[in-house]
């Protein structure tokens, strides 16, 4: 049973930097693809970036780009998300979300298709 818990949410002001982590009971398997989701206060919950585990390939927002970066540990089993530039417009609860993929190292960010969630991490940012 896949299992993700994140970790490393918290406040800061505008124009800092933040890294969460998700700890993931799958990482001893390939092909799934990971990512980071957040859901704002009235907003429905969108995707900020994906990673495939076996290729590492990545994928991000516009909103992000540039800002955050996703990536793995794999010997930890963990996924993080290092946010930097963080604007208040960021503030949301985020997830860890993981679904196989098996060969196919195309992700996307619609929410159905993932099988698996954390609980999430409280991210508020302050102008």
């Amino acid at each position: 049973q896949v299992q993700l818990v994140e970790s490393g949410g918290g406040s800061v002001q505008a124009g800092g930097s933040l890294r969460l982590a998700c700890a993931a009971s799958f990482y001893t398997n390939s092909g799934y693809c990971v990512g980071w989701f957040r859901q704002a206060p009235g907003k429905q919950r969108e995707g900020v970036a994906t990673l495939y585990t076996s290729g590492g390939i990545t994928s991000y927002a516009d909103s992000v780009k540039g800002r955050f970066t996703i990536s793995q540990d794999k010997p930890k089993n963990t996924l993080y998300l290092q946010m930097s530039s963080l604007k208040p417009e960021d503030t949301a609860i985020y997830y860890c979300a993981a679904r196989w993929r098996g060969a196919n190292w195309a992700c996307g960010f619609v929410l159905s298709d993932y099988n698996y969630w954390g609980q999430g991490t409280q991210v508020t940012v302050s102008s």
